[in-house]
């Protein structure tokens, strides 16, 4: 979700205005063309000498916003230490992150702790620090997460993807549009796109749209923990009205295999998010991503800080 310049949380700056569907354009390129995605690049990550589960890292340009990092790949930098990690067992089943302040350009350090082994589960505590002005180290994120070995069993789903037109059918949105990290997604909406006009006369909070890495990458654990977060706020939505906001919590589910994720490779996730209660300065969001095979992928539940 994007992050209000004036959020007290980490900085995810607001869609411009100018984002109806006659401003789409064609789908995005790379502008940064090298031997690694922006987004391999941006997650990243180099095992501290002598330091067991520490790891050093470096935020992204490509991943700005106006006071921090896209909050997805601040998520999918944590993630990451968690499959560096020697001592890893099985796969990504869940993941939550508190965005306790913003990370500041630069370097970072990520603290990644596998605190209990199961037989089949395993739970982490991480963190991010950076140092302060005086060059103490100081928390900005937390997280905890749930990796686990999976075995067969009965399995169903329950919430079916929606029957929505096929990506092609739908306009990309335009790129440079003055938000950074954007710029590293396609995204072709379906249904409740950013409002066109801040009129207060919103009366619902549900989005569909298709999205992708761009350009197009094989999807894995850290791009889909990262494409969980691309939404906009609910609360713009359901007002039609700007109003500061930013993600307090995050938590993604992960329901697919690394074989599923293979299996998607660069094809488009449609992403589906709709907000349940607003109240008092925060509300909560659900989200469901499918595959365009219709296999769920991931879900994910987040509360967030709105501000009057």
């Amino acid at each position: 979700m994007n992050r209000s310049s004036d959020s007290a949380n980490s900085g995810r700056s607001p869609l411009p205005s100018d984002t109806s569907p006659s401003s789409f354009a064609s789908s995005p390129v790379d502008p940064h063309p090298t031997s690694l995605h922006a987004l391999d690049e941006a997650v990243q990550l180099t095992a501290l000498p002598d330091a067991p589960g520490q790891y050093g890292g470096k935020t992204h340009a490509g991943y700005w916003n106006m006071v921090g990092p896209f909050g997805g790949v601040t998520a999918a930098t944590l993630l990451r230490a968690v499959l560096d990690h020697p001592d890893l067992l099985g796969e990504p089943l869940s993941l939550t992150v508190n965005y306790a302040g913003a990370v500041a350009a630069g370097p970072f350090s990520v603290q990644a702790t596998p605190v209990r082994t199961n037989r089949s589960t395993q739970h982490w505590t991480l963190s991010i620090l950076q140092a302060d002005a005086d060059g103490a180290p100081v928390v900005t994120t937390t997280a905890t997460a749930v990796t686990a070995v999976r075995r067969e069993t009965w399995s169903v789903g329950d919430v079916p993807m929606p029957a929505v037109p096929a990506p092609g059918e739908q306009p990309a949105m335009p790129r440079g549009v003055g938000v950074e990290w954007l710029d590293r997604y396609e995204m072709r909406p379906v249904a409740g796109a950013i409002p066109r006009q801040w009129d207060g006369t919103g009366d619902h909070s549900l989005t569909q749209l298709w999205m992708r890495d761009a350009p197009p990458r094989p999807l894995d654990f850290c791009a889909l923990a990262a494409l969980a977060d691309v939404f906009f706020p609910r609360v713009w939505l359901r007002r039609a009205q700007r109003v500061p906001a930013g993600t307090v919590s995050i938590t993604v589910y992960f329901h697919a295999s690394s074989a599923q994720l293979q299996a998607t490779g660069t094809g488009y996730l449609l992403g589906q998010a709709r907000g349940q209660e607003f109240r008092n300065g925060f509300f909560d969001q659900s989200a469901q991503l499918w595959n365009e095979a219709g296999t769920m992928l991931a879900t994910s539940h987040q509360i967030v800080y709105y501000k009057e």
